[in-house]
């Protein structure tokens, strides 16, 4: 994909985004209770960098 389709897509991804109503776009969103693959909480609530040094790790073994 070139740049200037790449572009192109993040444009119209973003005006369809500001052509939909608030409400609708709050309908969309789930509760995250309902997804069945939760995060596990070092990445829900550290962050990616605790998740990375333990697959460091797990793999220096």
């Amino acid at each position: 994909m070139s740049f200037n389709e790449y572009v192109k897509y993040m444009v119209q991804r973003f005006t369809k985004l500001l052509d939909t109503p608030a409400e609708e776009r709050q309908s969309r969103k789930t509760d995250p209770s309902d997804e069945p693959n939760q995060a596990i909480y070092t990445t829900r609530w550290l962050g990616l960098l605790p998740f990375a040094w333990k697959v460091f790790f797990n793999k220096a073994d």
